[in-house]
């Protein structure tokens, strides 16, 4: 059986990704290009730059991806695509690239929603994970818990009632006056920082039925204590390390906390760590160390795939295409808000 290629395009928020995945081979080329520079001024992404600078990046990364890989686009069986969450601008541009060359060259598009391949993204490197598994999908927009019973059959059962773990981080450096993005900024800080010296409260963690986070009540108490440490003239070098400090172990006991919660309630053997917060090592660290205890195996991608990337696109598009879920008209529509209990309205797309 002649294999497949799937040319992976990501473009949702501040990273612009190619990627081409091969059924038979595996992975065999990706591209990452970062906007941090472009944002950075602004300490935070602007929509409007972020979209001009995928319109600016995509056909040349696509382009270099193929020289690459000695492939050409006839080569290629189908475009996978970010349909959505994201950003809307951003996403149109992913979608008019995808579907207009999809098009030209009369093979399907296949639309992807970004955080199912976040949670299938540690599948690019082993061949499976033991389903059901809970899924922890941390990043800048989104923090959820999903029950991942099988491929394409996923329960929501967890997220924030208000801001995403990494909007925390980003919110909490802006205040401690450090660089985007805030969280390898605070984690960056935090390793010079000592314990017991500031204590920050872990939301939401004495209600033991709830699998729901907040951190929008955490950002605030920080805010309050830095400006009575700025009134006290306190806040020194050493000073912003302990709150960094403290600050990143309430974000992490709280993630921990309400991750451990639903691996005894749905009775999991098995725990994947996704998304750009994904690579903080003192949430590795602490989730192996729980876990470990109770026999369950907690999986993270490498470093390279836990932040946004088109290789988990282009795996999840192969997925997709296998199963005849595509693009059937080449629609240029994208879905900001698009729920990950939603993909399939309850059906199982994957068999």
């Amino acid at each position: 059986m002649k294999s497949l290629l799937i040319l992976g395009i990501e473009s949702s928020c501040d990273e612009t990704a190619t990627a081409i995945y091969d059924s038979e081979k595996g992975l065999i080329g990706h591209q990452v290009f970062s906007q941090i520079d472009l944002h950075k001024k602004y300490g935070g992404v602007v929509p409007e730059l972020a979209s001009r600078d995928h319109i600016r990046k995509l056909l040349p990364m696509i382009d270099n991806l193929l020289k690459e890989t000695e492939k050409s686009l006839q080569d290629i069986n189908a475009i996978a695509y970010t349909a959505g969450p994201g950003l809307s601008g951003a996403l149109l541009v992913g979608s008019v690239m995808s579907n207009g060359l999809a098009f030209s060259l009369g093979i399907p598009s296949v639309p992807i929603h970004h955080m199912e391949a976040h949670l299938l993204a540690p599948l690019l490197e082993q061949e499976s994970a033991e389903m059901p598994f809970i899924a922890l999908l941390v990043s800048g927009g989104h923090t959820l818990l999903v029950l991942v019973k099988s491929k394409g059959e996923y329960e929501l059962v967890g997220q924030t009632l208000d801001d995403a773990a990494g909007e925390a981080f980003d919110k909490a450096a802006k205040l401690l006056g450090l660089s985007y993005p805030g969280g390898p900024e605070i984690a960056k800080l935090a390793e010079m920082g000592k314990p017991d010296i500031f204590d920050f409260p872990r939301p939401l963690s004495r209600d033991k039925e709830s699998l729901d986070f907040s951190f929008s009540g955490l950002k605030t108490s920080l805010m309050y204590r830095v400006k009575q440490l700025r009134n006290d003239d306190a806040l020194d070098d050493q000073c912003r390390a302990d709150l960094s400090y403290a600050y990143q172990e309430a974000i992490v006991d709280s993630l921990v906390g309400k991750t451990e919660l639903a691996v005894v309630k749905y009775d999991i053997n098995s725990v994947i760590v996704a998304g750009g917060v994904g690579a903080n090592k003192q949430l590795r660290t602490k989730m192996v160390d729980v876990f470990s205890k109770k026999g369950v195996e907690v999986i993270y991608p490498s470093l390279e795939f836990c932040t946004d990337n088109a290789a988990m696109i282009a795996l999840t598009g192969l997925y997709r295409f296998q199963q005849g879920i595509i693009n059937e008209n080449y629609q240029i529509t994208v879905n900001p808000r698009w729920s990950i209990d939603k993909i399939y309205e309850g059906k199982n797309a994957y068999g």
